[in-house]
Order: C-alpha cells, then structure tokens, then sequence
C-alpha cells in the first residue's frame, strides 16, 4: 500500500495544495475564491499531469529517450568573437609583456595567448556595451579585464585570480553578452 502524500496532489477544496488554506490573517481563502477542486491519482493522465494541471514529480523525464550522438549531425559552433583592434595587432609582443608587467598580470601556462587590450574600445566590444560602460562610469579596465577579455572573447579558457572588487565579474559578463 503506497503511504499518503503530505501536502500535495489531494483533499477536496483545497485547489490541490493539501496545507492550510487561510492566508496570512487567518481568513479561510476558499471563501473568497470559491474553492478549488481536489485531485487524486486517478485524475493523472498517462503524460504525468493530473486532470486538474498538477504535475507529479516522479514522472519527471518519463518521456526522454536516449540520444545516439554519433548518428546525430550537429552544426559547429564557433566561439571565437574576438576582433583584434587595430592598435592592439600594431602592439609589439615586447610592449604586450610591459604592460602585463605594469598590471602585475602573470601568464602561468598556454600559448598564442591574445595581446591585452588597454581600453574598453581595443576590446571590440559592440557600441551598445561600450555606451554602458561610459554611463556606468568606468575610466578604463582593470588588470584582470585588460588581459580575460581578449582570451574569454576568443573562446579560450582561462583561470584569472583577483582581488575582490577588481572587476573579475565584469571580465566574464561583457564577453558573455556578446
């Protein structure tokens, strides 16, 4: 015999919710809105929603089948959005690792690492985000910017370690809004 449900899927008048029906000052709220109806498991359809709407969670992914990938033919997917600006390709790779230098940026491991950019416009980010940054009052990006966006907008993976409050968030949501 299966054990009663608590709280949910039966009971007459209580709209299918089984608690207590009085709101927060102790009034009956069937009253004000009519009642509800019940449900009990012979209201279910075969699709694991019962007549009444209530979904039962122990039919969750009921109607999933297996997926053979390799029969499967899926679109490439290039993550590589990073236009390299101008004045960032002119840079020398010299004067690429002074400037890591002058940020205190060290690059543990990898290569063809991007060259860091040194504004918000060498990152080549569209004019809308650009527009949000000025409103936002930011005067130029921080270490961790200056070197995550051009890797994060090339598709590259990257662990940077900051401190707080060093612009670490924003080094990961600009490049994901693009």
């Amino acid at each position: 015999e299966e054990a009663p449900s608590a709280g949910y899927g039966g009971g007459g008048g209580g709209g299918g919710y089984g608690g207590d029906r009085r709101d927060d000052r102790g009034n009956d709220r069937d009253r004000d809105r009519g009642g509800g109806g019940g449900g009990s498991h012979s209201d279910r359809r075969d699709d694991g929603y019962s007549a009444k709407g209530n979904y039962d969670s122990k039919d969750l992914g009921a109607n999933l089948k297996n997926i053979e990938w390799g029969r499967e033919s899926l679109v490439k997917f290039e993550k590589n959005f990073y236009q390299e600006h101008p004045a960032v390709a002119a840079m020398s790779w010299e004067e690429a690792d002074r400037l890591r230098k002058s940020k205190s940026i060290t690059i543990v491991e990898g290569t063809g690492i991007p060259k860091p950019v040194r504004t918000f416009e060498e990152a080549s980010f569209p004019e809308y985000v650009l527009q949000e940054v000025q409103r936002a009052g930011f005067k130029e990006p921080s270490p961790i910017q200056v070197q995550g966006w051009p890797i994060a907008l090339s598709g590259r993976d990257m662990v940077g370690i900051a401190e707080t409050g060093s612009g670490k968030t924003l080094a990961f949501l600009l490049p994901a809004i693009v």
